[in-house]
């Protein structure tokens, strides 16, 4: 038996969110999403979402202000924010970096209604 699921996304072509975000490969239970060299800029207010967030940065840096902590973020560095975590972050200098979310963000426009 064949296994026909493999679904291939070109970034170049990929659906982009109202927050920048570019939506690669999702699945049933899992998604993942671009930030390509998002400027520098002033955190933005706190905000939670209803799914889990794990990233890692291929470029840049940004400070990740998560329940009281700063983390900074720098090439190579990963991270996990919580389901229903408060959190947001200020981009430092021209940030890339890839999420997953579980479950998919996309879906029932999670990510664009804040929680």
């Amino acid at each position: 038996m064949t296994d026909t699921s493999v679904i291939k996304v070109d970034s170049k072509a990929s659906p982009k969110g109202q927050m920048g975000q570019i939506y690669l490969a999702s699945g049933i239970h899992v998604s993942m999403r671009l930030w390509d060299n998002e400027p520098p800029a002033e955190a933005k207010p706190e905000t939670q979402r209803d799914y889990e967030t794990v990233g890692y940065v291929i470029q840049g840096r940004a400070e990740l202000h998560l329940s009281g902590q700063t983390v900074l973020l720098e090439p190579g560095d990963s991270w996990v924010i919580p389901k229903g975590s408060q959190h947001t972050y200020k981009i430092l200098e021209p940030f890339t970096a890839v999420e997953a979310t579980c479950p998919p963000a996309v879906v029932h426009g999670r990510d664009e209604n804040p929680s």
